[in-house]
C-alpha cells in the first residue's frame, strides 16, 4: 500500500492505495470519476485515454502511484459549468452513438488539438511539413491518424472527425 496524494481536475486527493491500482480504478473506484471507461484493459482501445501533464495517456496502463503530475479527466475539461469546445462540437456534430467511447475520443482530441498545435508531426504528416517551429495542418487525414489509438465500436468516426476539424478550424479564426 501506498499514499499518494492525485490531483485531479484541480484538486488534490490523498488516497491509499494499492501499489497495482492503476489510474482508471483510483478514477473510477476511488475518486467516483467514471467519465473514462474499462474498455480493453489493454491499453489498446482507448476507451480508458485522460489528460495527464497535458498528454493524452491509457489509464488503464498507468499506476496511479507513478502518477506525478495532474490529471484531467473529460469531467473537468467543463469551464465554470460551460462545456468544452470540443464537448459541445461532439454534441452538435451528433459525434456519438452509445456513448462509451466518448469520453476518451474527447480527452484524445484535446491532446491532439494541442500536439498539433506545437508542431509534433505524425505518421502522415508530410515530410517537408513543419520541423517543430510551427504548427501541423489538421487535414482529416492528419486527424483520423492522430485519433486512430481511440476506437469507436459504432462507427461515428465521420462525425468525430467533423467535431474535431470543427473545433481546429474555429480556434484559427
Amino acid at each position: 500500500m501506498s499514499t499518494v496524494a492525485l490531483q485531479v481536475n484541480g484538486t488534490v486527493h490523498p488516497l491509499r492505495l494499492d501499489n497495482r491500482t492503476t489510474l482508471l480504478d483510483a478514477l473510477r473506484e476511488h475518486l467516483d470519476l467514471t467519465g473514462a471507461k474499462k474498455g480493453c484493459d489493454h491499453g489498446q482501445c482507448g476507451a480508458c485515454t485522460v489528460l495527464v501533464g497535458g498528454r493524452r495517456v491509457n489509464s488503464c496502463l498507468l499506476l496511479a502511484v507513478a502518477c506525478d503530475e495532474p490529471v484531467t479527466t473529460v469531467e473537468g475539461l467543463a469551464d465554470d459549468g460551460r462545456l468544452h469546445p470540443l464537448q459541445e462540437a461532439f454534441v452538435a456534430r451528433d459525434a456519438l452513438q452509445c456513448g462509451y467511447c466518448t469520453p476518451g475520443q474527447i480527452c484524445s482530441a484535446v491532446a491532439l488539438l494541442d500536439e498539433a498545435a506545437a508542431g509534433h508531426p505524425s505518421y502522415v504528416t508530410p515530410p517537408r511539413a513543419p520541423d517543430g517551429t510551427g504548427a501541423v495542418a489538421l487535414t482529416r487525414e492528419e486527424i483520423r491518424e492522430r485519433m486512430s489509438g481511440n476506437i469507436c465500436r459504432c462507427g461515428a468516426y465521420p462525425h468525430i472527425v467533423d467535431a474535431v476539424a470543427d473545433v481546429h478550424e474555429e480556434a484559427a479564426r
